[in-house]
């Protein structure tokens, strides 16, 4: 899962980041509102992390703008100004959730997490398709109980996968998915990702639909 971290005191930027990505999700990061549009309205993040308070163009003027662009991911605000209107304007302009600084970097993971489950119609930290288990909140999968270890990319991928189970997902789209901008996208590393999960958690975990991708079913035989 990719996130766009929106947030211009570089100290906050960086532990968020290393929060998130300890989580298993790749980061961006934007410092200032115009960019933060650019990006958010041009790239296919998975969700974004909003401060308010940035150069350029305020937070809530990039949701808004996010939102007449039609662009849904989910938007949880980070800001210092904690008040009742603040929260509800920010929440009327389209915001997800909010969380006012200081916060806990537990707590700002849990609400992502839960905010990306919601955002893929799925309720529970463990989402299960069949024998597959993924445990969200650890960042372990089972396979008929048992546990599989996976790599971080490899975990990502399966993650990604069963949060749009029942879908088929293009290489294309995975690729955008599962790396930073920082990251080399090769599509030949992907499917090699694709044919070692398959060796640990069964051939039939992932099906390939030639031509279109992959996807991981609701229930798979």
């Amino acid at each position: 899962m990719r996130i766009l971290v929106v947030e211009d005191d570089a100290r906050i930027a960086a532990d968020v980041v290393t929060a998130l990505k300890s989580a298993g999700f790749v980061c961006d990061i934007a410092v200032d509102g115009e960019d933060a549009w650019f990006r958010g309205d041009t790239e296919p993040y998975d969700m974004a992390v909003l401060d308010l308070g940035l150069p350029k163009m305020d937070g809530l003027a990039v949701l808004k703008r996010w939102r007449a662009g039609k662009r849904h991911m989910p938007v949880l605000i980070l800001t210092a100004r904690g008040s009742w209107p603040e929260r509800v304007e920010g929440i009327d302009a389209g915001a997800d959730d909010y969380l006012v600084k200081p916060f806990q970097m537990e707590e700002l993971v849990a609400r992502v997490r839960a905010l990306i489950r919601r955002s893929a119609g799925i309720g529970s930290p463990v989402i299960e398709c069949g024998a597959l288990r993924v445990d969200t909140r650890q960042m372990r999968v089972f396979v008929n109980d048992v546990h599989v270890p996976l790599t971080p990319l490899e975990y990502r991928l399966v993650s990604f996968l069963v949060h749009n189970k029942g879908r088929v997902v293009s290489n294309a789209e995975m690729i955008e998915h599962l790396y930073g901008d920082d990251d080399a996208r090769e599509a030949n590393a992907l499917e090699a990702a694709v044919m070692r999960i398959r060796k640990k958690l069964g051939t039939n975990a992932i099906e390939t639909r030639r031509g279109f991708g992959y996807i991981i079913a609701d229930e798979p035989s």
